[in-house]
């Protein structure tokens, strides 16, 4: 079944149960739909389309920040049959041409906080036949959302759609060179419903506080699990800060939320701090909260979990190629191996392998790979890179990882990111997870450094707690005590530590700001 059948289906069984909540808590704003009115809302979408001569295998660009209206669109781009061409929200014009390029798109719909970029770049762009601007004013060349949808025929559209049809082109977030295309069909979309879904237990009376940026294969992919039981989910579509969330799951009852290490390090600040209070909200609701997206330091649950003692955690591990989060968890009830990814999920598989592609010894660290329906079909126009990242069926990940006895999977680094030091190899997370457990430090990403004798050394940017004083001897001393030597930063920077959207540390951007520093 694909995600587009189960809207209907939903709009057929629970069709006045709300949906969606929309909120800005700045503006006042809250907006709410029903299953009935989402799923003829994207009906009258896909019927513009085609109206305006899109047809199965086109591509439509899709930039907008979060909303309802984000999903109506993306909902209604895939019910013509066409593929959804997401675009991160931190995009430059020169990075929209770039995609646009090639994914060679005949329609655009964007939000009005795009305008002025897909102008900077609409004269070298030959493709883009139709712009549908969300919002007010509506430039001269583009058509307003709202109008296209109420002229339009409510009418399910008479596609046919198959499961290995494509549907949603993706381009990764950047932070190891320029975004990759990564082509999804309809298949990997319905696997990441159903692993989603199976991981952590969805129900239909639970409402998923949806926070991460939607053009992303995380956050959505995720409320997905929610879609495929007709489950609620509340859009928080404005800054994410503490009081917002803690406000948001008081005032909507969320009952499940997947919340990035940043936004996990900020609460446990502010709740340390005394500038938030849990018993100024009623947080009985929320029973799950779950993290990913880069690796969880093993700290950081902890002191979550003496706030939250009774509030069930999970780790979900994933990648764009791997349509999103979820093919390996560490599952609720393994919160004592909390540090690992944890084990392969439903219909899938995982292995550690090294680089013949063979089975490393149990302990051994090597390169991660998955195996299941959630596969990307391709890195779209790349045959050379699809043909290294994806074996025999096997999605070659890059993160470098080990399994302990139990089967339990923790992944060490990306395999670009590791340091080569004197001969010995230090993988950063393993550092920056130590580092973490400071408690003066808020932030740390480690990264590589050149060094005349030992070829390169590791480097810790430090982001201290606010207000708190943290000094060079004292980082070494921890240090001293808690890594073997060789691990040990021979370089200590206080620094904000760079991160995109989805919570990934950007090494690039650390790289080439300290790349004249040598050891």
């Amino acid at each position: 079944m694909t995600i587009a059948e189960m809207l209907a289906r939903n709009a057929r069984m629970y069709a006045n149960d709300t949906a969606l909540i929309e909120l800005k808590p700045s503006q006042g704003l809250r907006k709410e739909i029903t299953w009935k009115e989402f799923d003829e809302r994207v009906n009258r979408i896909a019927n513009a389309l085609i109206d305006q001569g899109i047809k199965k295998g086109n591509k439509v660009i899709h930039w907008m920040m979060n909303s309802i209206s984000w999903l109506e669109a993306y909902f209604g781009i895939i019910r013509t049959g066409a593929w959804a061409v997401p675009l991160n929200f931190r995009f430059t014009s020169q990075d929209f041409k770039y995609c646009a390029d090639i994914a060679e798109a005949e329609a655009m719909i964007l939000g009005e906080e795009f305008i002025d970029r897909v102008e900077a770049a609409h004269s070298q762009l030959s493709t883009i036949k139709h712009y549908i601007l969300v919002g007010q004013p509506v430039p001269e060349g583009m058509e307003n959302f709202e109008m296209i949808i109420n002229k339009s025929s409510p009418k399910p559209v008479e596609v046919g759609l198959r499961d290995e049809d494509e549907c949603g082109l993706y381009f990764t977030s950047g932070t190891t060179g320029a975004p990759k295309p990564i082509l999804l069909t309809h298949k990997n979309m319905e696997c990441a419903a159903i692993t989603e879904n199976h991981n952590h237990c969805v129900r239909r009376s639970d409402n998923f506080l949806l926070l991460q940026p939607l053009y992303h294969t995380g956050g959505k992919m995720h409320w997905f699990g929610s879609l495929i039981v007709g489950g609620r989910a509340t859009l928080l579509c404005e800054r994410i800060t503490p009081q917002n969330i803690f406000e948001t799951v008081h005032k909507e009852r969320a009952t499940i939320a997947m919340v990035l290490v940043p936004w996990i390090q900020d609460i446990l600040t502010a709740l340390d701090r005394g500038e938030l209070k849990k018993e100024d909200y009623d947080l009985s609701c929320w029973h799950l909260m779950h993290s990913g997206a880069q690796p969880v330091p093993a700290s950081l649950i902890k002191r979550w979990k003496q706030y939250f003692p009774n509030m069930q955690y999970d780790t979900d591990y994933g990648l764009g190629e791997a349509t999103g989060p979820g093919c390996v968890h560490l599952g609720m009830e393994n919160e004592h191996k909390v540090g690992a990814i944890g084990k392969a999920s439903l219909n899938w598989e995982a292995q550690i392998v090294n680089e013949k592609g063979e089975d490393v010894a149990q302990g051994e660290v090597g390169e991660l790979v998955v195996k299941g329906n959630g596969v990307m079909k391709e890195y779209y126009k790349n045959p050379e890179k699809t043909a290294e990242t994806i074996k025999d069926g096997w999605l070659y990940t890059g993160d470098m990882a080990r399994m302990d006895d139990e089967g339990f999977i923790y992944v060490v680094d990306r395999k670009k990111d590791v340091v080569i030091s004197g001969g010995e190899n230090i993988y950063p997370v393993e550092v920056e997870s130590v580092l973490h457990s400071h408690p003066k430090i808020y932030d740390v990403g480690v990264i590589g450094i050149p060094d005349e004798r030992l070829g390169e050394i590791a480097a810790a940017v430090i982001d201290p707690k606010p207000g708190e004083t943290l000094t060079e001897e004292e980082v070494n001393q921890f240090c001293e005590q808690n890594l073997p030597r060789y691990k040990r930063p021979r370089r200590i920077i206080f620094d904000r530590v760079p991160r995109n959207p989805t919570g990934k540390i950007e090494k690039p951007k650390l790289r080439q700001k300290y790349a004249r520093l040598t050891g």
